[in-house]
């Protein structure tokens, strides 16, 4: 799988109408009333991949095996979830399993659909949900200091340098500063400010291309530190209907539109989170996988299966541009373009690889 993101957001902001749409299914009771989403709602989507359907078509690959992306739609938080309001802490801890967050905020007017603040306030909105993890956080450091102190009095020096790391976190939470901008490793203490947010500002369709005053408000303050995306959540459920993708290009096109929400989500968390993709060809199946930037090739077979790496050997690998230009693996080692490389090689994006190990 390539990664997976929750859906967060305040109630009636458009988050379970864009899973919908990012998922072509209708899982998500998309209702205008507050906590429609009882249970988190998960979803699988093919990652697009053109390069993987055209070394499929010159390898003659039975089976074609894309990656994916998992997205998960939580429900709607409201101020006081992280003391038990709304639908409280059950739905924080959902977001922990996730590798991203994509924060929808609502920059649309409609008096049809109630705002659960009564205003449409963007800042104000993303202000609450980031209070909210922010403070649950702040209780999570406070349970994990606690243990720490325990530990450090007994001279354990790992527990040391993490109380002292513990609490310059909880430092800066307190000043409103969520993990991710602080200069401190918080991967220890799974902490739900330290994951990536992409913001999305779902807006109205006519405001779909260039967006409008409600997200350029987000992203004069977020667009240098977050992905900052513009998406129509009614567009996307329309766009997600055209099952042919020249008829869907077309749709794109009027619109004014270069690509969809969906890949503009897959584009954005794959530079987000530090995502690449490698690929394994045969005649049987022409394979994805996403594995991050600066992995070496004994971890990108522990992707596979872990004995690949474990029992690493050597990898051969073939760039995509002349597996397809020269007609497959045969040619490409006849015109001597196949290199193979040790445990040391940093994977480059697009590698496609034959992995040699023994356990």
């Amino acid at each position: 799988m390539g990664f997976n993101c929750g859906i967060v957001g305040l109630p009636n902001v458009g988050k379970s109408t864009l899973f919908n749409a990012l998922t072509q299914s209708a899982a998500a009771d998309a209702q205008n009333y507050p906590f429609c989403t009882i249970e988190p709602n998960t979803g699988r989507v093919v990652v697009p991949d053109a390069t993987l359907h055209n070394l499929a078509a010159v390898s003659g690959a039975q089976k074609i095996i894309p990656t994916q992306l998992e997205i998960v739609d939580i429900a709607g938080l409201v101020r006081g979830a992280s003391a038990g309001e709304g639908l409280g802490n059950k739905f924080l801890g959902n977001i922990l399993s996730t590798d991203a967050i994509i924060h929808v905020v609502r920059c649309f007017e409609n008096d049809d659909i109630v705002h659960v603040n009564g205003r449409i306030d963007p800042l104000a909105d993303i202000e609450t949900i980031e209070t909210e993890l922010m403070l649950a956080d702040i209780e999570s450091l406070e349970k994990q200091i606690k243990n720490l102190e325990k530990k450090a009095r007994g001279l354990d020096k790992d527990a040391a340098k993490m109380l002292a790391d513990a609490m310059t976190l909880k430092g800066g939470l307190e000043k409103s500063i969520p993990a991710r901008m602080q200069d401190v490793d918080a991967s220890p203490f799974n902490l739900l400010t330290a994951k990536p947010v992409i913001y999305v500002c779902n807006v109205e369709e006519s405001a779909a291309a260039r967006g409008n005053k409600y997200s350029d408000a987000v992203r004069e303050k977020f667009g240098a530190t977050n992905a900052v995306l513009v998406i129509s959540s009614q567009i996307e459920m329309e766009i997600s209907q055209i099952v042919d993708p020249a008829e869907r290009k077309m749709f794109l096109d009027e619109l004014g539109l270069t690509e969809s929400g969906l890949d503009q989500v897959i584009r954005t968390g794959y530079d987000t989170l530090g995502l690449q993709t490698f690929y394994t060809i045969g005649p049987k199946e022409a394979h994805a996988w996403t594995i991050t930037k600066g992995c070496t090739a004994p971890q990108a077979a522990g992707k596979i299966h872990t004995d690949f790496e474990k029992g690493f050997i050597r990898a051969e690998i073939i760039s995509p541009a002349d597996y397809i230009s020269l007609g497959g693996e045969v040619a490409v080692k006849e015109a001597g373009k196949m290199r193979l490389v040790g445990r040391d090689y940093v994977m480059a994006d697009g590698d496609i690889c034959h992995f040699l190990f023994n356990v």
